[in-house]
């Protein structure tokens, strides 16, 4: 039976290749582009090489996308026939694509590209040539570029002139921060990457109009042995052409902003055809703000006030004006903002000052001015909608279970005209054992959770918001959520208040000063109770109360980074009874008969736990990438109580964890599987390690295509405390934990929609340190050893 698999496999490969054979249809004398080769100059040190990734992207002509090895792109658009063009035929071409061939032409500008890139980077001796190959396959051609750069022009010297003379003493203290060095090479990139520097400076102290057009550079290699000096001229301000046609050129302005007008409810189609629309606006003056509105302000002024940090008579900023714009679409109610300037109508200012000039070695006193002038600041917003709803579905499935869940939410973003968003989201779960033999085989959860962030911090005493403080946010959130499992039933509440932040960078934190969470076990199967070999678990099926506070750090560049490489952290802690266990200590005893304290009738947990998650992406072409993650987590309970609350626990599988596994079904350790017909999914610990690699690429259009490989477990840190005990097999020990470590590999769809990503994941177990031993590497292929994923976004 498996020799007819291999046999039908090898044909099914067979048949594809010869299918995918295209060059028969390839025209005499002409040649598919097969191959494209870059080979970099391997003599020159690697900080200064210039690689073939880099030299690829001024090639002109690249080869067809291949599936698999093949040329099935090209196959499909052959197909299609060209006398036709109905519906099948049009789909073959968009799917295919057409044959890439050979173009001569092409490839000598694309040798000229090359060296033109070379020489931009400094390498002005540099070489570029190529070789066609159209022997080693029939009617095909490999093309390969062979680059040598050769010795760099450096910079010998570094001077400045300025033109505009009371630029020098604000430019010339911050050359610290320059980008041009003595001894660096020659390179037209670092060259406008300091235009760009200077021009960003300037215009973050008032120089409104200043471009980089404003510098230039003077290049000097008469010196010769490639040794360049480099002058950067400061330019001053075009201000027009006199009679004569003959530019008039001026000092730079300094700009002071004069009004402030924001327009928060502003719908440009209206402003442009309707004429009464002017006629129709209010203003109310607010500390600075002119609030201009239709009928009534959809947001209240000191809202407004609180994310424009720009103000009347303030020096023109570029950075506060960016701030600005972020600042008003992180409150969340604005679909777009758009903040602009004008010159106002004022006379402008001259500021006369004295300055030593050396000229011919001798020093004279010249009189310098400054320009000030005034800017109109309109800030224009349009609101989004105002109320919006979102449903999300979540499902996964083996051989022996399956679940799907369902969430409705409703969003109201300015509930109390301060920008504060309101929201409520509904939960229904269900959960299903094929198993036959068990009594109850389905699993319900119902929950609801409502939130209510306000764009700002709300304090018990008033304080002034630290620079460093960008988009704060209060939030309170509330939820209950019922769960019927097969031998418990419980109920969930929460309550917590926490403030959000960042640093206007990469850097997020929040912070959860009150984070209360009671866990009703209103009914228990005493024979499943009574069964659980696991100590540990048994005192987390109890009804539990948790206060304490919470601490989450997230570093993700990948906004700032779009398309490139990226890194994401993730580092969330909490503690929980320290302050509760205090109190009771001073003014309350112990239990009746017992060494621990109850709060409100109920035993209150006391533990730690803290996760940390490193993510990096890089980018091996334009829609591939490889990505990877690493993961830890600790929880450990002390004092009152000698158990992490279920909760709080950790499990491994589902669509974001290990992908081989559904949810709460690997671990711990190397504990035995628990039976089917009698259990229910809940292998947890209280210490987890886990590592994922996802190569993912394009494979048409919306849908993109990754492999993947998990690797990771669960465990137990302490075999046994006061009141609990586990089995050893759970139980972390550093000697021969990478021996229990779970192994799967698998194969996932994407569906990328713009604003989400659908994410279907299918996960095949290799090594299962739950089976017995001598079977926990995977020979033979089973459907209960894979498991079926589906989730919403990417797993990490």
């Amino acid at each position: 039976m498996k020799g007819a698999g291999y046999i039908a496999v090898a044909a099914a490969w067979c048949l594809l290749g010869t299918a995918c054979s295209v060059t028969r249809n390839i025209p005499e004398g002409s040649y598919l582009l097969r191959k494209v080769r870059i080979e970099d100059d391997r003599t020159v040190p690697r900080k200064e090489r210039i690689t073939s990734s880099e030299l690829a992207r001024y090639v002109r002509q690249k080869p067809n996308r291949r599936f698999l090895g093949t040329n099935f792109y090209v196959w499909m658009y052959e197909q299609a026939d060209t006398a036709k063009h109905n519906w099948w035929n049009n789909f073959k071409r968009r799917i295919g694509q057409e044959p890439v061939l050979l173009d001569m032409e092409l490839t000598e500008k694309s040798a000229e590209n090359l060296k033109i890139y070379m020489d931009s980077r400094g390498f002005y001796s540099s070489r570029a040539t190529f070789e066609v190959d159209t022997v080693s396959h029939r009617k095909k051609a490999t093309v390969t570029y062979r680059t040598v750069q050769g010795e760099p022009y450096r910079i010998d010297r570094i001077t400045y002139d300025f033109r505009d003379r009371f630029l020098r003493q604000i430019v010339l203290p911050d050359t610290v921060h320059t980008l041009l060095h003595v001894g660096d090479i020659f390179d037209i990139g670092t060259l406008d990457n300091e235009r760009k520097r200077i021009t960003s400076y300037l215009r973050d102290r008032g120089y409104y109009n200043f471009s980089v057009n404003n510098i230039e550079y003077v290049a000097d290699t008469l010196g010769g042995d490639r040794r360049v000096g480099v002058k950067v001229v400061v330019k001053q301000y075009l201000t027009g052409y006199n009679e004569q046609g003959e530019a008039v050129m001026d000092n730079n302005t300094v700009y002071r902003i004069d009004r402030i007008n924001i327009f928060p409810d502003y719908d440009p189609i209206t402003a442009r055809l309707d004429k009464e629309y002017a006629s129709r606006l209010d203003t109310v003056y607010y500390r600075g703000l002119n609030v201009i509105y239709e009928g009534r302000p959809n947001v209240r002024p000191r809202v407004l006030r609180s994310v424009v940090p720009l103000y009347p008579n303030y020096v023109f900023d570029a950075g506060q004006v960016n701030r600005t714009y972020s600042n008003m679409m992180s409150l969340g109610y604005f679909r777009s903002a758009k903040v602009s300037f004008t010159e106002a109508p004022r006379p402008v200012d001259m500021t006369d000052y004295v300055t030593y000039v050396g000229a011919d070695g001798r020093d004279s006193t010249q009189t310098e001015y400054t320009r000030e002038g005034y800017l109109h600041c309109d800030i224009l917003c349009t609101p989004a909608l105002k109320q919006s709803y979102r449903i999300e579905l979540e499902g996964s499935t083996t051989s022996s279970f399956y679940g799907l869940s369902a969430t409705v939410g409703y969003q109201n973003r300015n509930i109390f005209r301060g920008a504060e968003l309101f929201d409520i989201a509904f939960t229904v779960g269900y959960e299903y054992m094929k198993t036959p033999h068990a009594d109850k085989r389905n699993a319900k959860e119902f929950g609801v959770t409502a939130g209510l962030t306000f764009p700002r911090f709300l304090l018990p005493v008033r304080t002034r918001t630290f620079r460093s403080v960008v988009q704060p946010r209060t939030r309170l959130e509330l939820s209950i959520n019922f769960q019927d499992r097969p031998f418990y039933r419980r109920t969930l509440s929460s309550a917590s208040w926490g403030y959000t932040w960042n640093d206007n960078r990469y850097s997020t934190y929040t912070v959860r000063p009150i984070d209360i969470n009671v866990i009703d076990m209103g009914y228990i199967d005493q024979a499943f109770f009574d069964n659980l070999e696991n100590q540990y678990l048994r005192q987390s099926y109890t009804t539990k109360f948790i206060g304490g506070l919470s601490v989450s750090y997230v570093f993700n560049n990948q906004r700032k980074h779009l398309g490139g490489n990226a890194t994401v952290i993730r580092f969330n802690a909490e503690t929980a009874g320290n302050l509760i266990d205090g109190l009771e200590h001073l003014f309350s005893k112990p239990v009746a008969g017992k060494n621990y304290y109850h709060i409100f009738g109920i035993r209150y947990a006391q533990y730690f736990r803290f996760d940390l998650s490193l993510s990096r992406k890089i980018m091996l072409g334009e829609k591939t990438a490889l990505a990877g993650r690493l993961y830890g987590g600790l929880g450990l309970a002390y004092g009152n109580d000698q158990t992490v609350p279920f909760d709080r626990l950790f499990y491994a599988g589902g669509s974001n964890s290990m992908r081989g596994w559904t949810p709460r079904t690997l671990g711990p350790g190397s504990v035995p599987e628990p039976e089917q017909s009698s259990a229910y999914p809940a292998q947890l610990g209280d210490m987890k390690l886990e590592a994922n690699l996802e190569f993912r690429f394009p494979i048409w259009g919306i849908f993109h295509g990754a492999t993947f490989a998990d690797v990771g477990n669960i465990w137990y840190v302490r075999q046994s405390s006061d009141a609990t005990t586990v089995q050893p097999a759970a139980v972390f020990h550093i000697d021969n934990f990478y021996k229990q470590l779970g192994f799967d590999v698998g194969l996932g769809i994407r569906l990328d929609i713009k604003f989400a990503v659908l994410r279907l994941d299918w996960g095949i177990q290799i090594h299962n340190p739950n089976k017995p031993a001598g079977e926990r590497w995977i020979h033979n292929f089973r459907w209960k050893n894979t498991a079926l994923n589906f989730g919403v976004g990417y797993p990490f």
